[in-house]
C-alpha cells in the first residue's frame, strides 16, 4: 500500500465479522506503521455532535476579545482557557492561532512541596459566563472523542497481538485527557502561513475534526508534505510520540504542520488528545517476533527529549509551549530546570 496518501480504516469493522476484522487489522498496521496518520470513518459518532461544537466553537471566536480574555490561561495553572495568537509556540516560535484549552472537569487537588509537581495540572476549566452552551457542546464532543479514541487504542491493542484491554491499565478513570478548540485566522496579506510549526505529537493518540477549509499537511516517510484534505463524516487520527516509544518505533508518530487559510477567511479545528492517568510510566509493549523485526527504533527531537513518565512529559509540553503562563505560575519549577 501507499505511503505518499493517507490511509481510511473503517472502525465499524472491529466489531464485525472474523473477516471484516482481520481486514481491518491488517488495514490499521499498514496506516500507523507506513504513514502514523490516518481518516477513521465507522466511528458512531452522531454528526449533530460535531456540527454542534463547530457552531459554538463560532460563536465563541465572535465574541469581544474582552470576553474572551475573561477567562485567559494566564488566569490558570493549569494552562485552561483562552490563548490568544501568537501566545502559544511550536518550535520556539509563535503560532498563528487562537484556542481554548479544555481538560477533563476535576478539581484542583492540595499539591504539597514533596508531591509531584504535575499533579497541579489537575484542576478546572474556564469558560465564558455569556455562552453556557459553549461548555455543552464540547463536553459532549470530549467524551464522544474519548470513547472513539479508547476503541482505537483497543484496536491497536490487537493489532499488534495483545488482548483488547491490555491498555486499560493505564488509562482509566483518571486519564488526563485535553481538548483544544482552534481557529486559524486568515493571514491577509501576511508571508509566514505557520498556524502550527512542524512537530509530532508527544502523546498517545490525537483524534481531529477540522473544517472544510483544509490547511492539515502530513509529512510522508519520503519528506513529502501531504495534505490531510478535511473529509466528510470522518475523524483524522495520529500517533504520538509515545506510543512510538511504547513500539519501539514499529508504530510511527509523524510530523505535521497547519498551514494558515489564505485571505481573510478563518480555519476551526477541534483536536482531542488522549492521555493515560498522569502517574503513568509506560513499558515497552512486547510485540509478536513477526512485528518487532520490522520495528525502527525511536526517532526522537534531541532538543525536545521524550521522557518516559507520562506526568513529566505532559508538563515539560505545556512549560515550553506557554512561557507566559509559566512565568507565571510554574516559577519554581523552571528554575529547579534551571
Amino acid at each position: 500500500m501507499s505511503t505518499s496518501t493517507i490511509p481510511v480504516v473503517d472502525l465499524s469493522r472491529f466489531r464485525g465479522s472474523a473477516e471484516d476484522r482481520e481486514q481491518f487489522l491488517a488495514d490499521l498496521r499498514h496506516a500507523a506503521h507506513d504513514v502514523g496518520f490516518l481518516y477513521v470513518v465507522g466511528h458512531g459518532v452522531p454528526q449533530q455532535v460535531v456540527d454542534d461544537v463547530f457552531a459554538a466553537a463560532r460563536d465563541f471566536f465572535a465574541l469581544p476579545l474582552e470576553e474572551r480574555q475573561a477567562i485567559d490561561n494566564l488566569r490558570s495553572p493549569q494552562f485552561r482557557g483562552y490563548t490568544r495568537v501568537g501566545y502559544e509556540h511550536t518550535n520556539g516560535r509563535p503560532d498563528r492561532r487562537d484556542q481554548l484549552d479544555v481538560g477533563v472537569e476535576r478539581p484542583a487537588l492540595d499539591v504539597g512541596p514533596d508531591d509531584p509537581a504535575y499533579l497541579r495540572l489537575i484542576g478546572p476549566n474556564q469558560w465564558p459566563a455569556g455562552q453556557p452552551e459553549l461548555k455543552r457542546a464540547v463536553l459532549a464532543f470530549q467524551d464522544a472523542a474519548e470513547r472513539v479514541s479508547k476503541e482505537m487504542l483497543a484496536a491497536f491493542a490487537v493489532a499488534l497481538g495483545q488482548d483488547e484491554h491490555y491498555f486499560e491499565q493505564w488509562f482509566d478513570a483518571e486519564s488526563h485527557n485535553h481538548l483544544k478548540v482552534i481557529r486559524y485566522p486568515g493571514r491577509g496579506e501576511e508571508v509566514d502561513d505557520q498556524g502550527v510549526g512542524s512537530h509530532k505529537d508527544y502523546g498517545f493518540l490525537a483524534l481531529l475534526v477540522q473544517d472544510e477549509l483544509g490547511g492539515l499537511q502530513v509529512q510522508s516517510l519520503e519528506g513529502e508534505w501531504l495534505d490531510a484534505t478535511p473529509m466528510p463524516g470522518s475523524f483524522v487520527f495520529n500517533i504520538g510520540e509515545m506510543l512510538e516509544v511504547m513500539t519501539q518505533g514499529y508504530l510511527r508518530a509523524t510530523v505535521h504542520r497547519v498551514v494558515s487559510p489564505p485571505g481573510e477567511v478563518d480555519r476551526y479545528s477541534v483536536p482531542f488528545f488522549l492521555g493515560p492517568r498522569l502517574g503513568a510510566v509506560m513499558p515497552v509493549m512486547p510485540l509478536p517476533p513477526e512485528l518487532a523485526a520490522e520495528a525502527r527504533g525511536v526517532d526522537l527531537d534531541p532538543d525536545n527529549p521524550l521522557l518516559a513518565h507520562f506526568g513529566e512529559n505532559t508538563l515539560k509540553g505545556w512549560l515550553r509551549a506557554h512561557p507566559k503562563v509559566a512565568e507565571q505560575w510554574w516559577s519554581d519549577v523552571l528554575s529547579s530546570q534551571s
